[in-house]
């Protein structure tokens, strides 16, 4: 029994340093003020604070949990995702600062305009394209085993992006896709689109953090 529970607590301590790292840094911002700033087609990184996003936040080696897409429609700012239970949809970012204020990172893509090849309009097209398609549950659930010890001992790493696959994207496939497909950028060059994370994402020199809306 002893045992058991120094297991389980140890568990709960490694979530705990995955959920934290680096909160200290944060640039925290209101996004009424902050809004001119954020591009169309910038990243926006979740950081869960439950236990399941705990749980998805150590299996991706990362403090983020969910990557979605700021998009400008005329003067409102929209956050462009694909969302477990809701499939592809827009929704307003100031709704989502409301629900999910201090846990929302703004990463600017392209920073410096670095990739002269870049089309930001074609990535804000193919994300927008996303709007009502279903989630990749089956997509995820991959993408998360290959950082198990033993699969990813039984199986090469997935760097193909060339295979076709019938299932939908999740989160931050979905955005991989929007730059490579959309935008004629790989985010992540040396990992498939399929098996993207948001924490690779965060890794990628692609992407910059700029701010944390912290609140509306």
């Amino acid at each position: 029994m002893l045992d058991k529970w120094v297991r389980r607590r140890a568990l709960f301590l490694r979530l705990e340093v995955y959920a934290h790292v680096e909160v200290e840094n944060r640039n925290l911002v209101k996004l009424s003020e902050q809004a001119p700033e954020i591009r169309n087609g910038d990243l926006l990184l979740f950081r869960g604070h439950g236990m399941v996003s705990r749980l998805i936040a150590v299996a991706g080696r990362s403090q983020y949990t969910h990557a979605a897409r700021a998009v400008w429609w005329g003067d409102m700012l929209f956050c462009c995702e694909v969302r477990e239970l809701k499939g592809g949809r827009a929704v307003t970012l100031e709704s989502q600062v409301r629900k999910y204020a201090g846990f929302i990172d703004v990463f600017e893509a392209n920073p410096s305009r670095r990739w002269k090849n870049y089309d930001r309009s074609g990535a804000v097209r193919y994300m927008r394209r996303l709007a009502g398609c279903d989630y990749g549950y089956l997509g995820v659930m991959k993408a998360a085993l290959q950082y198990l010890p033993l699969w990813r001992f039984l199986v090469r790493p997935d760097m193909n992006d060339k295979k076709r696959t019938s299932q939908p994207p999740f989160c931050s496939q979905a955005c991989a896709m929007a730059d490579r497909l959309g935008g004629g950028v790989d985010p992540v060059p040396h990992l498939a689109d399929r098996v993207t994370e948001p924490g690779d994402l965060a890794r990628s020199p692609f992407y910059r953090y700029r701010f944390t809306l912290a609140e509306v």
